[in-house]
């Protein structure tokens, strides 16, 4: 489960109300080539949203402002409204099939469920993932569609209405931009200059978490080897855990201290399976090279 701050949490809460309020006035247009090319992208990228939330419920200190799923619910055939309605959740979990939430709020639409229910559905079904960083939209691919259909003047009285940096329309960012390593002269006077990843970036660095807690997560497995192989509440080893959500650098030390690339999950899956079912190809090589 996230931690984080009451206060945070409201705010979190607030802002993803309007976002879902603002959806539904397009949501008519949910079905249109566009949208349904945004969904078909945040399915393709959700990985990397569960990454970034793996590393998210380790923190202590929260580091997102933000981090959802959208879903779409299927209405009464009878109503007057969409045959559709688009909802936000939030508290994600995700097992590589079934992507879990909590509703964050009331639907106009239904009555069969409401603000604060669990929701599961599967990962081909979601429709959109977003989080934030320091006020940054990371995902949010219904949102840039919306956006890319605006004047310049409506979005930027969309984005000053949010208070968020949404980015330019038609590049969604998936994760924090890479600081160039090297810099020439004048650069290193400027600052560092950033470069953008977008949708069409397949081969994305490693998370910086993964690789700057390596030196204390090696040091703790020394310490206690028997964590490595350690089995949690739910039958899930570490091991598991991280190669789904495509942390390279804890794999890694989980394997050379001894955690077994061959246990199974209670769905009957070892960590390569996860690794190729969710497309990790740095930790697929590792484990393969591990068992053979």
């Amino acid at each position: 489960m996230l931690i984080c701050q009451p206060a945070l949490r409201y705010s979190v809460f607030i802002l993803l109300v309007k976002i879902m309020s603002e959806d539904k006035i397009v949501m008519v247009e949910g079905a249109s080539p566009a949208m349904q090319a945004a969904a078909e992208q945040a399915r393709k990228t959700f990985k990397y949203f569960w990454r970034e939330l793996s590393w998210e419920y380790r923190r202590i200190i929260p580091g997102l402002g933000l981090a959802a799923v959208k879903v779409a619910f299927a209405t009464d055939p009878d109503s007057e409204g969409p045959e559709v309605e688009h909802m936000w959740i939030n508290e994600i979990q995700f097992d590589g099939d079934t992507v879990s939430g909590v509703l964050l709020n009331n639907p106009q639409w239904l009555d069969s469920i409401a603000a604060g229910d669990p929701v599961s559905v599967p990962l081909a079904e979601i429709g959109d993932w977003m989080y934030t960083i320091n006020g940054k939209v990371y995902g949010g691919y219904s949102i840039d569609v919306m956006r890319s259909d605006m004047s310049k003047a409506e979005r930027e009285e969309h984005d000053q209405a949010w208070g968020l940096d949404f980015g330019k329309p038609g590049e969604v960012m998936i994760v924090p931009a890479a600081t160039q390593e090297k810099q020439g002269f004048l650069s290193g006077l400027f600052g560092k200059k950033e470069q953008p990843i977008i949708l069409s970036t397949e081969d994305l660095p490693e998370h910086p978490m993964s690789e700057n807690m390596a030196e204390k997560m090696d040091q703790g497995l020394r310490d206690e080897p028997a964590f490595a192989r350690s089995v949690d509440e739910d039958g899930w080893t570490l091991l598991q855990r991280d190669a789904l959500a495509g942390n390279l650098a804890p794999v890694s030390l989980l394997v050379k201290h001894g955690a077994d690339p061959n246990a199974l999950n209670p769905k009957g899956e070892s960590a390569l399976d996860l690794a190729r079912k969710m497309g990790w190809p740095r930790i697929i090589a590792l484990l393969e090279k591990k068992l053979h």
